[in-house]
């Protein structure tokens, strides 16, 4: 006989493009019974007929009167904190779209609520669901390749191409979580974190460079400081070749995560080839799907990869610094 399997009743609170994936990867899942809110009458409509979810609503308010185990919460970021706060005062568990936030207002009050009501609470950062990522990361907790002493992370990719609407969304006006820093590099800073540790001072320079239609930053550097480690991060968004790559220098060795060969690999002597695992690229969902079932394992108690909230505002901590140095032209600033 299988085993029982609880069905969540989950909430998408705003369908744009990511929120949609987000509807689409929890229902992948068959784990779920969904519902959406979203206050743009013909973008409900269109999703509700594309997915046949027959549960909508208009406004949030009108949403916050139903029961939910689980929310997603997909609108531009400077909303999050205050929709949050007001689902897990509901007692809902919680999946925050990337960044938590555009400032740090009301964080400590939402830490408190999710601890009060024992509920989970995870931020968007897909990168941790990425296999080989993971793999990458087990490798070094183990110690066999030594202390990590730098990471060099590097990403680019043809905006207009995979994001043909940038100019008329959020990505437009960084108030609301547009730019390149808050809506690019920051899955980038988080992963950095995620395998070597926080970063505790930094000094950015960020601009627009090419992307038409647009006056928010398109390209970013970052130096860091974590822990024993010295990162540098570099981002465009207007590049041909779609790359995303983590390289992590030990004592002992050197490890290596492609995202666009969907490979790790280390090296240990000089002069030798790399040991790569890995295979095909995998589809763009892939990651969502996973972690959609990671939130809701999370939820009944199961272990499992996700970046929880309290890392997800270490890294909107990031965010805020190197927006301040690309404004202020500051030298380094610690978090």
């Amino acid at each position: 006989m299988e085993a029982f399997m609880k069905t969540f009743r989950v909430l998408v609170v705003g369908v744009g493009s990511i929120g949609e994936r987000h509807l689409r990867c929890f229902k992948a899942t068959g784990r779920v019974e969904l519902a959406f809110c979203e206050s743009v009458t013909e973008r409900r409509e269109a999703v509700a007929r594309e997915y046949g979810i027959e549960e909508t609503y208009a406004t949030f308010d009108d949403a916050l009167t139903a029961s939910f185990d689980a929310a997603v919460v997909a609108t531009p970021a400077h909303f999050h904190v205050a929709m949050a706060t007001q689902l897990a005062e509901k007692g809902v568990h919680l999946l925050i779209e990337k960044p938590v936030s555009t400032s740090l207002d009301g964080v400590d009050a939402l830490q408190r609520i999710v601890s009060e009501q024992g509920l989970t609470a995870v931020v968007g950062y897909v990168h941790r669901m990425h296999p080989m990522l993971q793999a990458m990361k087990k490798a070094l907790d183990t110690g066999r390749f030594g202390k990590p002493v730098q990471l060099v992370g590097l990403s680019g990719q043809h905006f207009p191409k995979y994001r043909p609407a940038y100019h008329e969304v959020y990505y437009a006006n960084r108030q609301v979580g547009g730019g390149a820093i808050q809506d690019a590099i920051t899955h980038l800073l988080n992963a950095g974190e995620w395998l070597v540790g926080p970063i505790q001072s930094l000094v950015a320079d960020a601009n627009h460079q090419v992307l038409p239609k647009v006056t928010v930053e398109d390209t970013v550097h970052v130096l860091t400081r974590q822990g024993s480690a010295m990162g540098t991060y570099t981002l465009n968004q207007y590049q041909a070749p779609n790359e995303m790559s983590i390289t992590v220098v030990c004592t002992e060795g050197t490890l290596k995560f492609e995202r666009h060969n969907n490979r790790w690999g280390w090296m240990v002597e000089p002069d030798t080839p790399w040991h790569w695992v890995g295979g095909d690229v995998l589809a763009r969902d892939v990651g969502f799907v996973d972690q959609a079932q990671g939130f809701l394992n999370a939820i009944e108690g199961n272990e499992t990869v996700l970046c929880t909230l309290e890392e997800g505002i270490q890294t909107l901590r990031v965010n805020l610094a190197c927006l301040k140095c690309m404004d202020d032209r500051d030298r380094m600033i610690s978090i």
